[in-house]
């Protein structure tokens, strides 16, 4: 038997690539729920600290939390094309840096994005090969019912999370799986399933078969 702290890529001279899991949802689908499951039973997961060009918040600290920018040297950077997504939310941009993305998936570092719908679509263009997972509400009245669980929305907000919800679902259709988010448990058995059958995409250990083939020709 092959030691457990040897992964079966390794012993055959092959080097495995990360797995870049893209995860979106309307907001009240429960996907922030779903992400701290995945987290917890799979902590390797690897992140990109993010840019922005909001100010920082009290306790954070410049290239841990966020890389905080200047709105112009953001918008270099966006025009260079240094970002893998990118957004503008509430007048301030948000921004992903392509380079250590690529950097940790060519380490064999599996990463977890928990982004909108808009940053899963940008991210498609730069990362064909991501796996894309749209979360979804069992009905547009327990996605209400929900949102309005929360207790922290004016109708107002409630309206135009709804009216949002409406426009993300109407993207659904350019992600890879549909996780419908009824039973939390089976949702992330389900979310679950998809990552781990991932992890043993051809693409993601494409030195196993040809490590494989040279034992044989060891034997010629």
């Amino acid at each position: 038997m092959r030691p457990t702290d040897a992964p079966l890529d390794n012993l055959l001279g092959a080097t495995r690539k990360g797995l870049c899991l893209v995860l979106s949802a309307p907001s009240g689908a429960g996907k922030s729920t779903l992400v701290a499951r995945l987290r917890a039973e799979f902590p390797g997961f690897a992140y990109s600290i993010s840019c922005t060009t909001r100010a920082p918040r009290v306790g954070e600290e410049n290239g841990v939390q966020y890389h905080f920018l200047s709105r112009e040297d953001f918008l270099a950077k966006r025009d260079a094309g240094f970002f893998a997504e990118w957004a503008e939310v509430h007048g301030n941009f948000y921004g992903t840096p392509k380079g250590p993305v690529e950097d940790m998936l060519a380490r064999g570092r599996d990463m977890l994005f928990d982004i909108d719908v808009q940053g899963a679509l940008q991210l498609r263009e730069v990362f064909p090969q991501a796996l894309y997972v749209f979360i979804l509400p069992p009905s547009r009245e327990v996605l209400e019912r929900r949102l309005r669980g929360r207790g922290t929305d004016s109708e107002e907000v409630i309206a135009r999370r709804m009216k949002n919800a409406l426009g993300e679902l109407e993207q659904a259709g350019s992600f890879d799986y549909h996780i419908i988010n009824d039973d939390i448990e089976e949702a992330a058995d389900e979310l679950r399933a998809v990552y781990v059958a991932g992890r043993a995409r051809a693409i993601c250990r494409p030195g196993v078969v040809a490590g494989l083939l040279a034992q044989w020709k060891e034997k010629a």
